[in-house]
């Protein structure tokens, strides 16, 4: 409650701040937007991995989510503009699907589950409104945003302030965020039929299924949540100045504050000294991952671009990341456009991130019943990760391209393949088409 208020005690200033008379008398202006501009945005993403976190730290984690998006960029005035939006991300997953792996008659974790939670729609919608100054030296923005899946809502407001100085060739910003989500807890199918049926062994898939290994499955450590809450809040300050013709350089800082339910909840963990139960091949959990209730990161990078010639341009990036649980990361990228003709650009792409693991993570059993904190969830532990690609950008200023209204402006296609060292890979396709109203 006290960073709620906080922020919107900033929001107010930002506001009144924003509406102070601007002391330039300007004969003339151009609009900051001339036209109603829309994007349309897919793209596709499959990755396949040995580590599922829903299955304990070993399984499958085969994913494919394909994401449709539109954004709508519209003046209101010579000084306002209004941006709507809207997404859907469609997934099917082998990993979520062994929330309940006991549909099949011979659940495994190296098979996919066909269940329920094996797919699922995350729909978004961000709405924001940005004010421009007379001489637009000052800019204001406020947005809200609202997400729903089936386990999972989240809500979100925010709002910045950005200031332009030295003929423009200085910006200097701040804006700050805040999120509310509330999960729907969906447990790994065994923890909760056991729960359900008084801690013992009477009901669920229990009766329809023998346990080997360890037949006097007890999981005695696992409570069903009482939070249910997830709040984060994000403070941010970014400043950018142009050196001169050929080079800029822009530095950012974020401060972020996690509060509530911050572990996931059909994420199982299986205990060293904890007995193995089995029903097929697939391993009973001892508990859920459970990690601290709040968080508190620092991220911090930096961006420069340097002009080489006309026909290339060097884009790159650094940021540097630190959090209260352990985690140290650096991440590095460099583009490389290639200017082909007036129309069209190529970008071959690189990105590199390190990272060092979470004080609570182990692999799979090796955390002990004893322990307070615990996950075996390989995104928290430590690894490298490459990622390549490649990118194709067609522009046409004069939107010769029409359908309907709308003129053709540009058209963004993106390749990227992943790479981690724990075994994750992934690839990512992505299309953009920009439309003008005329």
């Amino acid at each position: 409650m006290k960073n709620t208020r906080i922020l919107f005690l900033f929001l107010i200033c930002l506001n009144a701040l924003a509406q102070e008379k601007d002391s330039t008398e300007v004969t003339f202006k151009k609009r900051v937007l001339e036209s109603t501009e829309v994007d349309f945005l897919i793209s596709y993403y499959k990755q396949d991995g040995i580590h599922s976190a829903v299955s304990g730290g070993s399984g499958l984690e085969d994913l494919t989510d394909i994401t449709p998006t539109i954004i709508v960029t519209m003046p209101l005035n010579d000084d306002a503009i209004l941006t709507v939006d809207a997404g859907l991300s469609a997934y099917s997953s082998a990993s979520s699907g062994n929330i309940n792996p006991f549909d099949s008659a011979t659940p495994s974790p190296w098979q996919a589950s066909s269940g329920a939670s094996a797919q699922d729609a995350l729909t978004t919608l961000v709405v924001s409104y940005s004010h421009y100054s007379n001489d637009r030296n000052t800019i204001w923005n406020a947005h809200i945003s609202g997400s729903v899946e089936y386990d999972y809502s989240s809500k979100g407001f925010g709002g910045g302030l950005t200031k332009l100085f030295n003929n423009k060739n200085t910006e200097v910003g701040i804006a700050a965020s805040a999120y509310l989500d509330v999960w729907s807890p969906i447990y790994p199918k065994e923890l909760n039929d056991f729960a359900n049926n008084g801690n013992n062994l009477s009901g669920g898939i229990f009766n329809n299924f023998n346990i080997i290994g360890n037949t006097n499955y007890n999981p005695s450590a696992f409570k069903f949540l009482n939070n249910k809450n997830r709040n984060s809040f994000a403070l941010s300050f970014t400043f950018s100045q142009v050196i001169n013709k050929k080079m800029q350089v822009s530095i950012f800082l974020d401060v972020l504050q996690q509060q509530g339910l911050l572990s996931t909840p059909y994420q199982r963990v299986y205990f060293a000294d904890v007995e193995d139960s089995f029903i097929n091949t697939f391993q009973l959990a001892d508990d859920i991952e459970r990690l601290p209730d709040s968080r508190f990161k620092i991220p911090i990078g930096a961006r420069w671009n340097y002009y080489l010639n006309e026909k290339f341009v060097l884009r790159s990036y650094y940021r540097f990341y630190s959090d209260n649980w352990g985690i140290v990361a650096h991440t590095a990228s460099i583009e490389i456009p290639l200017k082909l003709s007036d129309r069209f650009t190529v970008f071959p792409t690189y990105r590199y991130y390190t990272q060092t693991a979470s004080d609570y993570f182990a692999p799979k059993e090796v955390h002990l019943s004893t322990e307070k904190y615990y996950t075996s969830d390989y995104d928290l532990s430590a690894f490298v990760a490459n990622q390549y690609g490649f990118g194709v950008n067609y522009t046409d200023i004069f939107t010769n391209s029409k359908i309907w209204k709308f003129g053709l402006k540009n058209i963004d296609f993106r390749y990227n393949h992943y790479d981690r060292s724990d075994g994750l890979n992934a690839n990512i396709v992505s299309l953009g088409l920009k439309f003008v109203m005329q």
